[in-house]
């Protein structure tokens, strides 16, 4: 679905260009979660950005279904890449499904009216997230929690291929973040959509993506799955980068000393 050849990543600034990271190859796949690990600074966000087609890339290529990104229209991406932030919406006065209906706007365009046919699509996207009984609910009466499923559901009411989000377990307790982990696993699987987040979460990351995207400012970009990232020694070097951690790469278990 998406492969990106001798990618690199930065920005143009007036008197010179800054890299930030340079010559990556991956790809990522349909059906399938991936995370992207790394530490703070290292890129990810510009990463993000630049496969979002937000910012242009400094050189090498993205392709999405065997076409270059640039080449795509700005309408033409938004049925193929729907893209979920951090950022919380500060929308108040709209419902939940008013919320997620806008992720028709590249079907309607942005003031237009739903038919049937995408009414349809925004209650499937509500049932796939699993919040019915926020269907009626305002916006600003939600936890974080709640308004980042129905950023998750306004993605999916897109109808796009690939959803991208940024950091979506950000500000979340520890057993939402991994119900929300566990929601992008089981839409991966359920829709056959590449799905592809950032995250700090690598414990979470370890234990529920089918691959990882490792930036290390040393060693570059470094795909596989956990399993693989752990026995080829690059997760031991990343996680135990600080004084006072051990990776249990057999187990794929994060220790932390007491003294």
């Amino acid at each position: 679905m998406i492969k990106i050849e001798n990618l690199s990543i930065g920005y143009l600034q007036k008197n010179h260009t800054k890299v930030v990271a340079s010559d990556f190859n991956a790809t990522l796949n349909g059906g399938e979660l991936t995370c992207l690990i790394g530490a703070n600074g290292v890129g990810k966000s510009t990463l993000l950005r630049t496969l979002s087609a937000f910012q242009p890339p400094l050189a090498g290529h993205i392709y999405v279904n065997d076409k270059e990104l640039s080449r795509y229209t700005d309408k033409e991406l938004a049925r193929i890449i729907g893209v979920v932030l951090t950022k919380r919406p500060h929308i108040a006065n709209m419902t939940v499904t008013e919320m997620i209906g806008l992720g028709r706007s590249p079907y309607t365009g942005f003031w237009g009216t739903l038919d049937s046919e995408d009414t349809k699509i925004v209650n499937e996207a509500i049932q796939l997230v699993g919040i019915e009984d926020l269907a009626d609910r305002m916006i600003q009466t939600l936890s974080d929690g709640e308004k980042q499923k129905v950023m998750i559901a306004k993605a999916l009411a897109q109808q796009t291929p690939v959803i991208y989000l940024d950091e979506p377990t950000a500000f979340l307790d520890f057993p939402s973040k991994v119900e929300m982990m566990q929601l992008l696993l089981r839409l991966s699987r359920e829709t056959g959509k590449t799905i592809f987040l950032s995250t700090h979460d690598l414990e979470l990351a370890l234990q529920i993506a089918d691959r990882l995207w490792l930036m290390d400012r040393t060693e570059g970009l470094t795909v596989g799955t956990p399993r693989e990232l752990a026995d080829s020694g690059h997760l031991g070097r990343y996680i135990e980068r600080k004084k006072g951690i051990r990776f249990d790469a057999e187990n794929l278990v994060i220790h932390i000393k007491k003294d």
